[in-house]
Formats: C-alpha cells, structure tokens, sequence
C-alpha cells in the first residue's frame, strides 16, 4: 500500500517480500565524478563499447541525476532512497574530523535485499563513513552487506597501486594494479563463490574512477593525449573502467546470469571537468545540470526493452523504491521515501510517465545552494545566510542550514534550455511563485529530519 505523508510529497514504504514471479540478481554500478558528457554513448568522447553496449540492450535514461553534486550525500541517497540529509549526510564526509556518517536507523537497499534472501557484497568506494581510532562508526556490515572490500574514500596514492582497501574491517595493504581492475577482480571472486548457493545476490560495485588523482596505463593514455595530460589520464581512467566492466560481464555470462540481472550504472555525481559535462551549467560541486546530471542505464533483458530512451526526470534517489517496484515487494508502512517506483516506465517504455514529486538538492558548499526539479522546470536558490564556501564541511554549521531560508531564486526550462542560461523568473511569476512554496515544503520536511552532529 501507498500513501503520501502530511506534507503530500513523499512515499512511505517499508518491505515485506511476496511472491514475486522473478528475483533478478542486481548489479549496481556507479563511476566517481563522471560527467555527462563522457561516455560513446551520450555523446562523449570516450571509448566505451561495453558500457555503450549495455545501453544498447537496456534502457538509456536522457534526464537522469544524482542524490547531491558531492559523492558521500550522493551515495547516501542512492542507499536509502532519501534525501543525503535526513540520513545524516550533509556533505562529504571526512573520516577523522567528523562525526557524520550513513546512520543505522536508515534503511538501506542492501538490508531490503537480504531480508528477502539475497547475498549482498560492497565493493570498491564507500565514503560514507568508517570507524578510526579516534572515533567509532558503522561498516558497510552495519548496513545490510554480507561481504564488503573497500576504502573510505579516494583510492591513495591513486588508482594505481592503491595502499588503502580493507576486507570486512582487515587492513589489506598496498595491491598491485589500477582499482578499477581490482574491484572487478575481488567482485568476480565473490561471484564464483556466490554462485555454490541458491541465493540471488546483490553486487553494489562503486568505482574510484574517474576521481583524481588520476592513474590509468599508458597505452589508453595515449588514446587522448600526452602522459602527463589529466584530461587525457581521466579520458584514460573511463576508458580502463568500462574494459574492467567488460570482464565482469564476462563473468555474468559465464555463470548463466546475465538474462535474469538488473544491472544500474550511473555516476555519484557530475565532473570536475569543466569541458565534459556535455554542455550544461556548471559542474561536480554546483547545483546546476553539469553538477548533477549524469548517465542513467538499466539492464534487464527479462523485463527491459532493449535500444529504448527515456526522457523521465529520474535519479538516484529512485534506484530503492524501482528495485521494490520490480521484485514486487509490499510496500506498506515505514519512513518516507523520496525516491519513486520506475517499474511502469522501465517495463512499459512510457514517457507518459509523470513523476509525483520533485526532485530537490541542497548542497551547504554550492551557490545556488538548493535546487528542485518538477516537470520540465528547474528552481534554484542562494541562502539568506552567511556560511563558508570553504570544501571542508563543518558540522557546527548545521543549526544553520536547518533554520535558514533561501532568496533570489531564478527558474529555467531545461527541456527547451539545458544550458540554463534563459531565467524564466520574471516571464513566469505565478510558476516560480508554486515552485517556490513547493521547494520549501520540501525542504522543511527533510530539515525536520535532520540529524544535528554538533550537538553530541
């Protein structure tokens, strides 16, 4: 059962497993920092055939973005379905000077799937926090996965040779080669060995790349440009990762599972690179099209039609309640989901499809510092308070940002204007007038949620 909350918005769900007629296994794939405009298949211009070839057999999504423009509320959001903040992620996480993490009271798509039998691994980048000597917090284990093989944040000293990844809490020391390859390694000896039971199994496999610092071999390299070119490193580091892709669907096919996988891949967030965000505004960072929008792929050949194009605003944040949609979960009571079910659109191919809430962002760091889609309009707001700019979040800020308001908003269509560069505020009062009570409904409920690190 579905219903919506006081304020109108937001989707309850919680799980209960029934029959469904198929239990796919689920492949989530998410690249670090890659733009939109990177990949063959949207245009980019990076050779990627395997990953052009997923999009060939699934759907490919024109209109998808992630949960923030920075990579630990992304990563939370995609977890949970929520908004970064009500799950206590309010920006990137640093490990030894904050107490922010993925709080255990959140749902995550990992412990759904396991309460429903699967095996669950983590492997590769986590970022959304793990305990140090000065301060425990949770592991992937604490939030649903069986099996985890990951670094806290950026592989160190950079994709090659990396010292940093620890297995199931155990330090494992510096391994010899670029981590794209070495996730995909440890990703396939889980699989194999997965495989001896009669589980489903849910792979959540987040990449390094394309986040500097940027290491790739340097025959792709020299695809691109000169050794010590970082576009050319980065144009590189994507290129290493769909080869490593590849070889994991290699295995898939191997173990007779490709047919009955949903494979998801995306990306955290938008690029760093200002010339690869395929036009837009902005980049990682900014709430704008180029900080927020990045690829979108499903893969299912059991359900999805092959070589199909969606133009439905959608994003991470749907990756939860679309896999319940899919598996055919109950869904009848527990906390409010900002995501929402893309079944009917990934099984129906209907861009008819009308999204029942909007898609919001808030980013304490960017300028604008909140965002919200609804339709084709896109409204953005500067704070009415002062705060720093400055990378490193700080959680004493938070009593601010969860009282403040927002001023000079501006209004774009990014169907017609992609490049947001026509303000529609003064042509269209009575749209920016709606959006804006609309944006800030939304806001007060996920600042209600808001867990305040500072006061502990």
């Amino acid at each position: 059962m579905r219903w919506l909350t006081s304020l109108g918005l937001f989707v309850s769900l919680a799980f209960t497993v029934t029959a469904a007629p198929r239990r796919p296994n689920i492949v989530m794939l998410l690249s670090d920092d890659l733009g939109y405009g990177d990949l063959g298949c949207y245009g980019g211009p990076v050779q990627t055939p395997v990953l052009d070839r997923l999009a060939d057999r699934g759907m490919r999504f024109d209109q998808f973005y992630s949960g923030c423009a920075v990579c630990s509320p992304s990563r939370a959001t995609l977890l949970t379905g929520r908004h970064h903040i009500r799950t206590g992620v309010y920006s990137w996480i640093h490990n030894d000077s904050q107490r922010s993490h993925l709080l255990t009271r959140e749902q995550t798509l990992a412990e759904v799937l396991r309460d429903a039998g699967y095996a669950t691994a983590h492997i590769g980048k986590w970022h959304l926090g793990l305990p140090t000597p000065q301060r425990d917090k949770p592991t992937p284990a604490d939030h649903g996965f069986d099996y985890w093989f990951a670094t806290d944040n950026n592989a160190i000293p950079s994709h090659r040779d990396p010292t940093n990844f620890i297995r199931n809490g155990q330090e494992v020391g510096k391994i010899q080669g670029y981590s794209c390859q070495i996730v995909v390694d440890e990703a396939i000896r889980w699989l194999q060995q997965s495989q001896g039971t009669a589980r489903p199994f849910f792979l959540n496999l987040w990449f390094h790349e394309p986040h500097q610092r940027v290491a790739a071999p340097a025959d792709l390299v020299s695809v691109y440009g000169e050794p010590n070119e970082l576009t050319a490193v980065y144009s590189a580091t994507i290129q290493n990762t769909d080869q490593a892709i590849g070889r994991l669907i290699a295995t898939l096919d191997e173990l007779n599972v490709t047919d009955d996988t949903l494979i998801i891949y995306s990306s955290d967030n938008g690029t760093y690179q200002a010339s690869r965000t395929g036009g837009l505004r902005g980049r990682k960072g900014t709430n704008w099209e180029g900080g927020i929008r990045v690829p979108g792929i499903f893969v299912w050949p059991d359900a999805i039609p092959a070589g199909t194009v969606s133009h439905v605003p959608s994003g991470l944040v749907d990756v939860l309640p679309t896999v319940a949609g899919l598996l055919e979960f109950d869904t009848s009571s527990g906390p409010p989901l900002d995501g929402v079910n893309l079944s009917e659109v990934l099984t129906r191919v209907g861009d008819d499809f009308r999204r029942p809430q909007p898609l919001f962002w808030h980013l304490q760091k960017s300028r604008p510092i909140v965002a919200m889609r609804d339709r084709q309009y896109f409204i953005v707001g500067q704070p009415d308070y002062e705060l720093s700019t400055n990378n490193m979040f700080q959680e004493t800020w938070i009593p601010l940002i969860r009282s403040g308001g927002y001023r000079d908003f501006q209004l774009f269509d990014v169907v017609t204007d992609p490049q947001q560069s026509n303000d529609l505020a003064e042509q269209m009062p009575d749209v920016l007038s709606r959006l804006r009570v609309k944006l800030l409904e939304i806001n007060a409920s996920v600042m209600a949620d808001g867990h305040d690190w500072s006061l502990q």
